[in-house]
């Protein structure tokens, strides 16, 4: 079997020949670079990933994947985009892919590919569709239950991601949105318990409070179903019913400085009805923060800086899993 980073380099190397193909006219282009500093590289990437435009709902990670020291990683992304005029409005079309490069951590190196086009019906109602698609994802060591020997080998999951997403303006600053989701987590053969068939619904309000000013709130219903439920011999089932919750806040401070922070709270409450499972009557809180200082160099370069902390605790593990980031990076329009 090859190495995981060597599955990994071409996936990367294809997202970042998107960026570069600006040829078309009537086609549109950003890139994105930030360099991060994270105190924990098992727990880096679902924190990256927990917010209510991400994946905040992440495959569950056993205490045993945290505590894995600290790195910097590089994060690339690369968007082209497209609209166009048809007889029900504007279609826009984007791909969007993404990365995640850690410094002498290879093995969690990975990439996510997404595709979406977006129906704007009118100025004030519009259809997304989206399709996510995040492969081998590598969460770390982890004990197997399948040979009933509890070996230690890696635990790596694929995630297929559909959602679409309803907007409509209910009067001048105000929209509100209706998300729906429905997902695949597919892991590797030795936790093949743990694949998960996952669906998810919720509203976004999104308000202009003042021009400067811009507030996001958020709430999502999950139900997520794993095979091991099926399974009593494993005694792992993953199974779930989560809530997330989300509020964010946009300033602009001048005419180039821009300010932003949120908050997330999710709540696990794990299904799982066998005696011996850990997760069996268990729950796990997810609380996080984050803010960004932007500046605007030009009319196509904006650079910005940001911190994240996010803390993780099941209630039967003694100590709760955190993780701080901090980043620098360069956006450039085309």
């Amino acid at each position: 079997m090859k190495s995981i980073s060597r599955q990994r380099t071409p996936f990367l190397l294809c997202l970042a020949a998107c960026g570069i193909s600006t040829g078309w006219a009537e086609w549109s282009a950003t890139t994105q670079g930030t360099l991060f500093y994270t105190d924990d590289v098992g727990i880096f990437s679902a924190t990256r990933r927990l917010s209510r435009d991400g994946d905040p709902t992440q495959p569950a990670l056993d205490s045993k994947l945290t505590g894995q020291g600290s790195a910097f990683v590089f994060d690339p992304q690369a968007e082209v985009a497209n609209s166009f005029d048809n007889r029900y409005g504007i279609t826009t079309l984007n791909l969007q892919g993404s990365g995640f490069i850690y410094v002498d951590n290879s093995r969690y190196n990975h990439g996510a590919l997404r595709a979406q086009v977006k129906q704007a019906f009118n100025p004030e109602t519009s259809l997304l569709l989206r399709y996510y698609y995040s492969p081998d994802l590598f969460l770390g060591d982890n004990e197997e239950r399948q040979t009933g020997t509890l070996q230690i080998v890696g635990e790596n999951v694929t995630s297929h991601i559909w959602s679409t997403r309803l907007t409509q303006e209910i009067k001048p600053g105000v929209e509100m949105s209706l998300l729906g989701r429905y997902g695949l987590r597919r892991y590797n053969r030795d936790f093949s318990e743990r694949n998960l068939d996952f669906w998810t619904i919720g509203p976004h309000l999104e308000w202009t409070i003042v021009p400067a000013i811009k507030l996001g709130v958020s709430y999502h219903f999950e139900r997520g179903l794993a095979d091991g439920r099926n399974q009593p011999r494993y005694e792992d089932d993953v199974s779930y019913i989560n809530h997330y919750g989300s509020i964010d806040l946009d300033f602009e401070l001048s005419e180039r400085f821009s300010f932003s922070t949120a908050f997330h709270y999710e709540r696990n409450n794990w299904t799982s009805s066998f005696q011996e499972d850990e997760r069996n009557g268990a729950h796990e809180n997810v609380y996080q923060g984050e803010a960004i200082l932007s500046y605007q160099i030009s009319e196509e370069l904006k650079t910005y800086t940001g911190v994240q902390y996010s803390s993780r605790k099941e209630n039967f593990e003694p100590d709760a899993a955190t993780n701080l980031n901090v980043g620098f990076g360069l956006t450039a329009k085309f």
